[in-house]
């Protein structure tokens, strides 16, 4: 039972997609056939005679072949994608037409150079091929049927002989085997078509590579802004919620110690306490709001956050700012933390008397320089706890570059080099 069960998808299986790969294969001969059409014109309706003739015969087609390779290109991959259901994927880098940058630079880039390659070599032999799948089709169904055109013949021309019938009999045998290897032919031809096809008409690995890279910067950039406009978003929610409330509640309760002076010593002593914890409140979130984005920095700009920066540390910053245009937010924003995260690390570890920071923008790049004359021995790898490590991960989420130079007795050197192309 198990074997009978098997026996109809045994006798199914070569012919699973047959049709369609052969369908395909006829697409690709149209399109050669096409193809040939014109190569052959010039010689069918104008025999080349003088040297000039001949040159002619032969530039022309071939110019319209090289011209007609990007339409030729499409025309290829609407037949496997309709015909096969293969999507072959433009390839990366250089158009697929050569008017944007000229036919001898198309020509010579590596796109070009391939869809030319399966247009005048591995698509006439696919072809070739499909000829050859539709010439065994014909041949097999009619050895296959041999028997059919037997009893269709009038009964005068039939052939009473029993070596007739047996050799009938072997016919009808090679043609369904032959029936069932041009499947398999037909199916295997149409594969290695969809492989050349991606070779060749698509992306090579390299520009897979390169686009792949390419959309994964784009997903990251589009990461860190979605960040960045959080952070924003929190920001002002702190400003305009939490922070206004507890200055409200700073308000009131310094307003109780002035006006209730008739209150127990032990309730001034709360009220003090609860108006000082609030005043404490107030500042660390003050610290809070800036550290996630200060309001100064997107009204202002980077000059106008540094310098506010540099005027809270307790150590005199000589700050220089030199911007050509407004860098973007992103950018922006992760200048400004590296600025005030390295000056706070050199207050914190550096036991510095004084730092320099100078901001520079040109050709596209923003560069920062922040000095200091401490003790040194700052570790970027972040194990010492200065969390240089952190700052080098956020640069590099905007393709940026972070160095780190603190030898031993200082002088401590750190440089960004962020990217803000126009």
């Amino acid at each position: 039972m198990h074997f009978r069960a098997w026996q109809p998808a045994l006798v199914r299986r070569p012919f699973e997609g047959a049709g369609r790969a052969t369908a395909f294969l006829c697409a690709g001969i149209a399109i050669q056939f096409g193809v040939l059409l014109v190569l052959a014109l010039p010689w069918i309706y104008f025999v080349p005679t003088a040297m000039w003739a001949v040159t002619v015969a032969v530039v022309v087609p071939s110019a319209a072949v090289v011209l007609g390779g990007p339409l030729l290109t499409r025309v290829q991959r609407t037949r496997f994608r309709d015909r096969l259901g293969v999507v072959v994927p433009a390839p990366a880098g250089l158009a697929e037409r050569p008017g944007r940058q000229g036919i001898r630079q198309w020509l010579r880039s590596s796109p070009a150079r391939r869809q030319l390659r399966y247009h005048l070599l591995v698509g006439p032999l696919c072809a070739l091929g499909g000829l050859l799948v539709l010439v065994l089709w014909a041949a097999g169904a009619a050895a296959a049927s041999i028997y059919v055109w037997l009893w269709v013949t009038p009964w005068q021309w039939r052939v009473e002989d029993a070596g007739y019938a047996v050799k009938d009999a072997y016919v009808t045998v090679a043609g369904v085997a032959l029936l069932y290897a041009t499947a398999w032919l037909a199916n295997g031809l149409a594969r290695r078509d969809a492989r050349a096809a991606n070779a060749l008409l698509g992306p090579s690995r390299e520009e897979e590579l390169t686009r792949r890279v390419a959309d994964l910067a784009e997903s990251r950039a589009g990461v860190v802004d979605a960040a960045d406009a959080e952070r924003r978003r929190i920001e002002r929610d702190l400003h305009d919620g939490a922070q206004q409330r507890l200055v409200a509640l700073a308000v009131n309760l310094g307003l109780a110690k002035a006006t209730l002076g008739d209150l127990p010593e032990d309730a001034r002593k709360v009220i003090d306490e609860a108006h000082r914890e609030a005043k404490e409140a107030i500042s660390e979130l003050n610290d809070l709001v800036r550290g996630l984005h200060p309001a100064v920095l997107e009204d202002r700009g980077l000059d106008a956050a540094l310098s506010g920066v540099a005027a809270r540390l307790p150590l005199p910053v000589r700050l220089s700012v030199s911007l050509e245009r407004r860098p973007s937010p992103t950018v922006e924003a992760v200048a400004y933390f590296v600025v005030s995260e390295t000056l706070t690390n050199v207050v914190k570890h550096a036991r510095a008397s004084r730092a320099d920071v100078t901001v520079e923008q040109t050709r596209g790049r923003l560069s920062i320089a922040i000095t200091d004359d401490g003790v040194g021995g700052a570790d970027p790898s972040g194990v010492s706890g200065t969390g240089l490590a952190g700052l080098a991960q956020r640069v590099a989420s905007v393709d940026g570059t972070f160095s780190c130079r603190s030898p031993l007795g200082g002088p401590t050197v750190v440089t960004v080099e962020l990217p803000c192309a126009p």
